[in-house]
């Protein structure tokens, strides 16, 4: 690994030294963009190191290093191919455009076939999962720019009940409307129908608005419950959102719970571009299809 930081750094320092090049005037038209997790992916790589400046993709045969500065290139096995173009950054995230997939596959050792579009057949799976979505009724949780946690949360919530159920798994919701339930009645809820999971889902908040990102919790020690928030963050990781880790906290719906239970926040609604995607439908039902792959592969 030191190696691989060793000559990210001497490529950038030869990367600094170009001359930017000159634009000719016209029309400008927006290149598709995709989250580097996804370009590795559809390459058949994965992303081993990230940096400020430059990010690390590697396989068993390939070294790619894209530099994420502005007029950054892109190396493959140490020989540059090209400009890396423009780059978006939100917190955890950077996004490149699409067009780096067909740009740097015919430079690679041994070609990967690029993830296609439609997957492998749903997973289904049996048992009785308790989702809640947090707050609601005279408790709004976070309120920024007119945005509530309940509302929001709520319609994430509906999403995972219902793709979970189209696979065969129980579902049971604590709340499925506008309304007011104490902490203790939504842990008894699980505890009283013997549910095999219990998620709670929320939207996060910070002073630091730059803060974005999902963030999973659950009990100190439970390691069960540690093992199928790993799961639940593995999938959200697909999404193009940034993952802030899986922390333990003794929140009552996670101390309460006879079962494994675990706390998903979705995002930072304090920073506004995240805000923007929490509530766009199609995030939404990414985040809702992350969340029941997640409970789905933790499931028997």
């Amino acid at each position: 690994m030191k190696l691989l930081v060793a000559t990210a750094s001497v490529l950038l320092a030869a990367a600094g030294c170009q001359q930017p090049q000159q634009q000719t005037p016209g029309l400008v038209i927006q290149e598709r963009t995709i989250a580097i997790d996804e370009l590795a992916a559809r390459l058949g790589l994965r992303v081993e190191e990230r940096d400020e400046t430059f990010v690390i993709l590697r396989n068993s045969s390939n070294t790619v290093l894209v530099f994420t500065n502005a007029g950054g290139r892109v190396f493959i096995n140490g020989k540059p191919i090209g400009l890396v173009g423009p780059v978006e950054k939100a917190g955890a995230t950077i996004r490149v455009p699409e067009a780096l997939v067909s740009t740097i596959r015919p430079h690679l050792l041994v070609v990967a076939p690029e993830r296609p579009t439609v997957v492998a057949p749903p997973r289904s799976a049996t048992g009785l999962v308790v989702i809640d979505a947090g707050h609601g009724g005279k408790d709004p949780g976070t309120m920024v720019a007119g945005i509530d946690e309940k509302h929001l949360v709520l319609s994430v919530a509906r999403r995972v009940a219902a793709l979970l159920s189209q696979r065969g798994v129980t579902v049971v919701m604590t709340r499925q409307d506008d309304r007011f339930i104490e902490l203790e009645d939504r842990a008894e809820i699980a505890n009283q129908r013997r549910a095999d999971l219990f998620v709670s889902i929320h939207a996060d908040s910070a002073p630091d608005r730059s803060i974005t990102g999902y963030t999973l919790y659950t009990a100190p020690g439970a390691s069960q419950a540690y093992s199928i928030a790993k799961s639940i963050s593995a999938a959200m990781a697909t999404t193009g959102s940034g993952t802030r880790g899986i922390r333990e906290a003794e929140y009552k719906v996670l101390v309460l719970t006879r079962c494994p239970a675990v706390l998903v926040e979705l995002g930072y609604l304090s920073n506004a571009a995240e805000a923007r995607r929490l509530q766009d439908p199609a995030h939404q039902n990414r985040l809702a299809q992350a969340i029941a792959d997640g409970i789905l592969a933790s499931l028997r």
